[in-house]
C-alpha cells in the first residue's frame, strides 16, 4: 500500500497542537502502533475490573479539535471497558498554573497532554513523569513508530518524557519561474550554504531578488537558520551563557551571515523599510527567489497564486554541522505518564494503551494531517486532495534527519529589541554584533 504524507496545509492550524479524528473500530494498542495504526501488542480487552483514568489536555473550550478529542476518548472508552475522567481545559497561563499546583499538591492526572519545553521543567525536575526510556524497559514498543529525535526533549535532562501530536515547520519556499529564468537549480537535501551563496548570486545577475524578507519587521526567520548553521539541534535551543561561549560565538557568527546576505545584495533594495507583505509581494509576482517562513505560509501562498505549482518548499541550506535536513520546527505538545499512575499496577497498562491508541499512526493522521510529526511513515492521507505545495512540505518534513525549535521563542518581545529592531543597524555595520548579542542576553538575564 502507498505511503501517503502530510504535515501542512494553512497558517492557524499550526498553533493549535491538538489532537482530532475520529478512531476506527478496533482494538486499542497495548504498546505502539504499526503505519496502519493496527494495534502492534496484545488485545486490549481489560482484565478484571475496568480502570478510570484521570486525563488533562488543552482540548478545550475554542480549541478547533475538542470536539475530535472527545469523539476519540469515547470510541476508546467503548472499545476497552475503560473510563477517562477529562478534566481538560483551554490552553492558557491559568491553564499552566493550574496543572503545576495539581502537581504539588500531589493531585496530578494520570495522563496529561501538556508542554514539553521549559513551561513542564517543574514536574520533570522532581521525577513526577516518567521517561519513555523507562517506559520502554516494560514495553519496549513504545513509540516506536516515532522519531526519537523529533519528539521534544525535556531541556531539563534532554530525554523524552511526552509522545508528541502535531506542531509546525519552516522552511525555504521557492518560487519555481524565477530559479527557471536565472537558469539555477532550485536547492534540495544536498545544497551546501555556499552553494545556495552562489544560487543567490546568479539570481542577482539575472535581475531578480535572490531572497524576499524584511529585516525591518521580520529578522528573525533568517536569524534563526543563520545561527543554526553554527549549531545542531540538540544545542539550538540552549541560550547563550555570554557572547564569548560557544553559543554566543555561534549568535554573532550567524548574525554576521546574514550582514554578508545584506551586503552582497541578496536582500530587496528596501529590506530595512519595507513590510513583510510587501516583501511576499515580491515573491509571489515573481521577482524574488526564495522566501524563509513558516508550515501557516502554505496557505497563504495558495490564496496568493492562481498557478500554485509554480511554488515549491524545500530545505534551507546548511553549513558547519547543521545538515540542511535539520529543520526549525516544533512538537511543543505531548502525551505524558505521570509517575503515580506508572507505579499504579492497576493504571500502567491502561495509561500506555491509551497514549499508544492516542498516537497511532491512523490517529496521528487525523489529528495532524496540516502539520508536522514525529511519525517514522509520514501521515497517511490522500495527496490527491492537497496541493504540490501542500505535498512538498510533507515530503520535507518526512526527510528531516533533526528538528530544534526556534530559540527565539525562549527570548522575551522585549529582550528581543537590540539584535531585532537594530537589524537595520547591524547589518549596515552602524551596530557592533558582539554588543547587540551583549545587550539582548543582559536583558534576558534581567528577566526582561
Amino acid at each position: 500500500m502507498k505511503k501517503m504524507l502530510a504535515m501542512l496545509l494553512t497558517g492557524a492550524m499550526v498553533f493549535s497542537l491538538a489532537a482530532c479524528g475520529n478512531s476506527s473500530p478496533g482494538n486499542a494498542p497495548a504498546q505502539s502502533s504499526s503505519s496502519s495504526g493496527e494495534s502492534a501488542a496484545a488485545e486490549s480487552e481489560p482484565a478484571g475490573s475496568p480502570v478510570t483514568l484521570n486525563v488533562t489536555t488543552t482540548y478545550a473550550g475554542e480549541d478547533t479539535n475538542a470536539g475530535n478529542y472527545q469523539d476519540a476518548i469515547a470510541a476508546w472508552q467503548e472499545e476497552t471497558g475503560n473510563k477517562i475522567n477529562d478534566a481538560s481545559a483551554s490552553s492558557a497561563e491559568t491553564f499552566k498554573a493550574r496543572v503545576i499546583s495539581d502537581f504539588e499538591m500531589g493531585s496530578e492526572p494520570d495522563v496529561l497532554f501538556y508542554f514539553n519545553g521549559v513551561d513542564s521543567n517543574p514536574f520533570v525536575e522532581a521525577g513526577k513523569v516518567v521517561s519513555i526510556e523507562e517506559i520502554r524497559e516494560v514495553y519496549p514498543d513504545y513509540a516506536s513508530n516515532m522519531k526519537d529525535g523529533m519528539m521534544g526533549a525535556s531541556p531539563a535532562d534532554g530525554k523524552n518524557y511526552s509522545v508528541p501530536v502535531n506542531g509546525y515547520w519552516e522552511g525555504l519556499f521557492v518560487n519555481k519561474a524565477v530559479c527557471e529564468a536565472a537558469g539555477v537549480d532550485i536547492p534540495t537535501a544536498d545544497t551546501t550554504w555556499d552553494e545556495f551563496m552562489e544560487i543567490c548570486q546568479k539570481v542577482k545577475d539575472a535581475g531578480y531578488t535572490p531572497i524576499a524578507a524584511s529585516f525591518a519587521e521580520i529578522p528573525h526567520y533568517w536569524f534563526e537558520f543563520c545561527i543554526y548553521n553554527y549549531l545542531t539541534p540538540a544545542t539550538h535551543n540552549v541560550l547563550p551563557g555570554s557572547v564569548d561561549d560557544d553559543h554566543g560565538k555561534a549568535w554573532v557568527n550567524g548574525i554576521s551571515d546574514m550582514k554578508v546576505l545584506y551586503e552582497k545584495g541578496f536582500l530587496p533594495e528596501n529590506t530595512l523599510s519595507a513590510t513583510d507583505g510587501e516583501t511576499f509581494q515580491l515573491f509571489i509576482d515573481g521577482k524574488a527567489a526564495f522566501l524563509i517562513d513558516g508550515s501557516w505560509k502554505v496557505g497563504g501562498i495558495e490564496s496568493s497564486t492562481d498557478d500554485i505549482d509554480n511554488f515549491t518548499v524545500t530545505y534551507v541550506p546548511g553549513k558547519n554541522d547543521r545538515k540542511s535536513t535539520d529543520i526549525i520546527g516544533g512538537l511543543s505538545s505531548g502525551w505524558y505518564i505521570t509517575r503515580k499512575a506508572w507505579d499504579d499496577p492497576e493504571k500502567q497498562k491502561a495509561c500506555v494503551e491509551f497514549i499508544s491508541y492516542m498516537t497511532s499512526d491512523d490517529m496521528v493522521s487525523k489529528f495532524a494531517s496540516v502539520s508536522a510529526t514525529a511519525l517514522k511513515n509520514g501521515v497517511q492521507v490522500d495527496e490527491s486532495q492537497l496541493t504540490s505545495l501542500a505535498v512538498a512540505g510533507l515530503d520535507m518534513v518526512e526527510g528531516a534527519t533533526g528538528m530544534a525549535g526556534a530559540v527565539q521563542d525562549q527570548v522575551t518581545q522585549e529582550a528581543r529589541v537590540p539584535v531585532f529592531n537594530g537589524m537595520p543597524d547591524i547589518v549596515t555595520g552602524k551596530a557592533d554584533i558582539a554588543t547587540a548579542v551583549t545587550d539582548l542576553l543582559a536583558l534576558v538575564a534581567a528577566g526582561q
